[in-house]
């Protein structure tokens, strides 16, 4: 019997059962524990779940989580199965309920789980009692006024479970959610349209608290500047929300901070309670040595009041015992995009910080994308090692944010010793060694031993530093009780959290202190905010690495036992393994962090101050042209990495191939090596499209591991199975590569195809002189803004002689130039930068910028008319007429051949908007010279010659034909001329049948 049969046979058994014996079960003496117990245990039993934990795991690996109940008054805090694969995140929650509630029609289940699996940002959950089962859409936000089928995506009752069999198996089976089915039900049933997910729910929540507290202290507290504002602000709503979490998860007394509202000064009230979280938990989150503002602050109690109802039931849709802290965070995350500024009056404001209102927004970076860069960097680190050896570990994100990454990190640490214990010590051992709980959990030293020891973070925004504080806080007393605090207070004398103070540190990552020499008054320094590394984190940068002595004689005696490509590799290591006769300073390495992760700020460098941009230039090898400041974190992480550490970094794809990230590309590719890219969909950030890679870089790479996914796809992990493509490539090879672009698209075949087409050509260059179109006005040459914003060069007639005809982009077919007439422009010094005459009056070719279609296609056309042009296109004309005919240089520039060229060589295939072909990369075109005393490649380009003076003599007659037939008739003219030129240029280039397919995608 496979195991549906079973199931289908036990279901089966229980709903005979259950319809026998109907009444009594209806009872209200017949209570949920027996209804759990009798029918809703082995309802899940029979579809794979291990409810009774039959297989032992520890607490913190067991499938289904039967969870405790917390009482407060009437209402219970934890949902009563918590379903889970191999102790990952959750699934689903069940919320189990006696026969004698009416789930169809009762208003408080449904707001009980829906608020739930809200709260934990689920998809779904569900509630039965077995009589009947109903399954609600948990992306919607819960009203308590709602009706019991708001949200409710299935509903049936026991007589529809055999009927209904195969959806239930299929959908909430063990087996089901291997397969992924699971996965597909939720993203088909959840309705996404009009969801508001509880990270924006919490966004919206703290933006109103701020506002309130914001204008209340600024009214009553005006010694405080804007500054001190914002910290009072920022501390007070970061202590409410940890302690109303530890309320959640009960490590505090449900309603503690309501005491706050009894009587008296609210804020007061408060403060104290704030004091006595100082004296237990000793976090620096309660600091008040360190903090001289807040003891001093008053603030209405109508406020105090308003914002700590809003956090308990039924004023708030959040249920605390579930929020996970990643959710508070993506909150966060956008709550930092955001500052107060107080006016004369004293009333507060609140506004995007400009950096912010520069970027779009704040991008959050995905729980996915963080897994995948911590698996791939901190994973690969640790792998096979031991506690004692990950305990050296140092690992930091320069610049944390909300703490994101460094919450990934940590949690992954924290998995990482437990599954070590479990199976290297087992449950006896690991609590005798005080490193487990009695449940199969951490214990809080261990915890706090490796937080303290690997995690590091800076960030130049005070608020944030708090804010990750705040978090990895939050994760350390994850699984913590009452009862384990008080006997860890109590017994030990010990204070429950650590500070992490010395760990996660204000200040800006990329200035050093070396910049007081420049001329910065206090007020930019103070925004600056220069920072060390060396002497903020001496512990990382002091510490000595002994060099592993065996493991290289151990490499050294298998590259030996390999072929004789490798003996040169051995030679090197026995060379460096005779430096340990030396004395003892060679057994060692200078420190670092070993894993340097994060999503690094996407800023262009053009807009910060002259005197920082000459900063970063003096400082950084890789700054060219106008980079951004990513590549200058790129550069910086290289800097504090250990030599045998990791980055990875989610990065602009510009990483790939922008020319002004060319030294950066050959910085990681000389010194380093890549560890992976993955080419991501553009809709990794939420509302926002964005271009986006993962790069792993160490220096022990051998290969880089590409995944490439479609750009429109939808993901929820990386994986190499749900991978488009999956690529092994020697990234070493792309430094041969012009401006070393990363390559990730092209394989083998076309890579050698490429090389081909080169070989023994001449560049285009060598051959045509080129200018970008004119550039009418510009601020540095005196235009005024009233000038540029009124476009006082252009006219839609000639007002004058010096008013020229003006191409448009699209004016620019292929082969042939056509004036739309639409407008014209004064042409003389008086412009931007007007270019020379020439290249608007002589016989030359015009290449549109933008290029497209399906294969993207290059735009060139002829003309010899006096047409002027702007940057949209360029311009290219011959040096000598007489060597190689510009129509002929016309015909390689359209074909196929050179656009297989280009695409393979310059762009990213997988995007088809907004895809350029730049001039400096036209300009290196491999171009086959004609050899005028070879009399077939002379009659091969008069022959060309011939089919491009008819393409454009018919490009301008289709422009004319207002028939679809007449256009339909010169289209396959069009087509033929061009499928000529392609044979002949085939010719030329010498390629194969099997080479030509290549080029056309055959």
């Amino acid at each position: 019997m496979t195991p549906k049969e079973s199931a289908h046979k036990k279901i089966s058994e229980l709903v005979v059962r259950f319809e026998e014996q109907y009444a009594s079960y209806k009872k209200l003496e017949y209570n949920e524990t027996s209804t759990r117990r009798d029918f809703i245990d082995p309802f899940f039993k029979a579809l794979g779940w291990d409810i009774d934990n039959e297989q032992g795991a520890a607490q913190s690996y067991r499938e289904v989580i039967h969870e405790d109940k917390v009482k407060v008054g009437k209402a219970t805090k934890a949902p009563d199965y918590s379903f889970r694969i191999g102790g990952a995140k959750r699934l689903f929650f069940v919320e189990a309920k006696k026969p004698s509630v009416f789930i169809k029609d009762d208003i408080l289940p449904a707001y009980q789980v829906r608020r739930y699996g809200w709260s934990a940002k689920l998809s779904i959950s569900m509630i039965t009692d077995f009589e009947e089962f109903a399954v609600y859409d948990c992306t919607k936000k819960p009203l308590p006024t709602d009706k019991a089928s708001v949200a409710r995506v299935e509903y049936f009752t026991f007589k529809d479970y055999l009927t209904k069999f195969d959806f239930i198996w299929n959908t909430f089976s063990k087996e089901a959610v291997l397969k992924g089915s699971f996965d597909k039900y939720v993203q088909g049933t959840a309705n996404k349209k009009g969801t508001a997910t509880v990270d924006k729910e919490f966004l919206l929540s703290l933006d109103k608290w701020r506002t309130y507290l914001a204008t209340s202290i600024s009214l009553r507290n005006k010694e405080l500047d804007e500054d001190e504002i914002n910290f009072a602000v920022q501390q007070t709503i970061d202590r409410i929300i940890f302690i109303r979490i530890a309320e959640g998860r009960g490590v505090e007394i449900d309603g503690n901070l309501k005491n706050a509202l009894k009587q008296g000064d609210y804020y007061q009230n408060l403060f104290d309670i704030f004091k006595v979280a100082d004296d237990k938990y000793n976090s620096g989150l309660f600091d008040f040595k360190k903090d001289q503002i807040s003891k001093n602050l008053k603030i209405d109690n109508k406020v105090i009041k308003t914002i700590i109802n809003e956090l308990y039931y039924p004023e708030s849709q959040y249920e605390f015992s579930v929020l996970d802290v990643e959710i508070i965070g993506s909150a966060y995350e956008q709550f930092l995009g955001k500052t107060i500024t107080i006016d004369k009056a004293h009333h507060a404001k609140i506004e995007e910080k400009p950096e912010v209102r520069k970027a779009g927004g704040v991008y959050y970076t995905p729980q996915y994308v963080v897994d995948y860069i911590v698996q791939q960097t901190i994973g690969k680190l640790i792998e096979n090692k031991k506690p004692e050896d990950v305990s050296n570990i140092k690992i930091v994100d320069p610049a944390c944010g909300s703490g994101s990454f460094l919450i990934g990190a940590y949690a992954y640490l924290m998995q990482w010793h437990n599954d070590y214990y479990i199976k290297k010590l087992g449950m006896t051992r690991g609590l005798k060694a005080k490193v487990l709980t009695p449940d199969g959990h951490l214990s809080t030293a261990e915890k706090k031993r490796i937080l303290i020891n690997n995690i590091y973070g800076v960030d130049i925004d005070l608020n944030a530093v708090e804010v990750t504080k705040l978090s990895l806080l939050l994760k350390c007393m994850e699984g913590e009780t009452e009862a384990s605090i008080s006997h860890q207070f109590n017994m030990f004398n010990e204070r429950v959290l650590p500070t992490l103070d010395n760990n996660i540190k204000s200040g800006n990552s990329l200035i050093d202190t070396d910049i007081y020499g420049s001329q910065l008054d206090f007020g930019e320094e103070k925004k600056i905010k220069p920072f060390n590394w060396e002497k903020a984190f001496p512990e990382v940068f002091n510490r000595k690495i002994i060099e592993p002595k065996e493991e290289l004689k151990q490499i050294a005696r298998k590259a030996k036992e390999h072929a004789k490509k490798a003996m040169e590799y051995a030679s090197d290591l026995e060379q460096k393994l005779s430096e340990f006769n030396e004395p003892d300073s060679r057994y060692y390495i200078r420190g670092g962090f070993d894993v340097v992760i994060g999503n690094p700020p996407w800023v262009d460098i053009k807009g910060h101050p002259q005197e920082l941009v000459k900063y970063y230039f003096n400082k950084f090898s890789t700054t060219e042209n106008r980079i951004n400041l990513y590549a200058i974190f790129i550069e910086h992480g290289l800097k504090i990495l250990s030599r045998n550490g990791i980055l990875g970094f989610i990065v602009p794809n510009s990483i790939l191939y922008q020319s002004s990230y060319e030294k950066c590309r050959k910085l990681i590719l000389n010194e380093f090596s890549i560890d992976s890219i993955v080419r991501l969909p553009d809709n990794v950030f939420q509302n926002v499209k964005a271009e986006t890679v993962i790069i792993s870089i160490s220096k022990l790479a051998k290969t880089a591991k590409c995944i490439l996914y479609d750009r429109n796809e939808i993901i929820t992990e990386i994986t190499e199975k749900n991978g488009k493509e999956i690529k092994q490539l020697n990234s070493k090879e792309w430094l041969k590569n012009e401006f070393s672009v990363f390559d990730i698209f092209s394989n083998k075949t076309e890579i050698n195809l490429l090389k081909k087409i080169e070989k023994n050509k001449s560049e285009l260059i060598q051959f045509c002189d080129f200018t970008l179109g004119l550039t009418p006005y510009d601020k540095y040459k005196g235009h005024t803004q009233t000038q540029i914003k009124e476009r006082v060069f252009h006219s839609k007639t000639q007002k004058d002689n010096t008013f020229k005809p003006l191409l448009e982009g699209s004016d620019v077919k292929r082969y042939s130039v056509i004036w739309g007439e639409k407008e014209y422009i004064s042409y003389g010094n008086w412009l931007g930068a007007p270019r020379e005459t020439r290249f608007f009056t002589s016989p030359r070719i015009l290449v549109r910028q933008i290029v497209s279609g399906k294969p993207l296609r290059i735009y060139a056309g002829y003309t010899d008319m006096e047409l002027y042009n702007t940057q949209s296109v360029f311009n290219i004309i011959s040096k000598d007429e007489n060597k190689l005919s510009i129509k002929y240089l016309l015909a390689l520039l359209n074909c196929n051949l050179m656009n297989f060229y280009h695409g393979h060589k310059y762009l990213d295939l997988s995007k088809n908007l907004f895809q350029k072909i730049l001039i400096q990369n036209c300009k290196k075109f491999p171009i086959k010279s004609i050899d005028k005393t070879n009399n077939e490649e002379v009659r091969k380009q008069n022959k060309i010659i011939k089919f491009v003076d008819q393409l454009i003599q018919l490009n301008k007659e289709i422009h004319d034909a207002k028939l679809e037939s007449k256009r339909e008739q010169i289209q396959g003219k069009i087509d033929y001329c061009e499928d000529r030129i392609n044979e002949i240029v085939y010719e030329l280039y010498e390629l194969t049948p099997e080479e030509i397919k290549i080029v056309e995608g055959k």
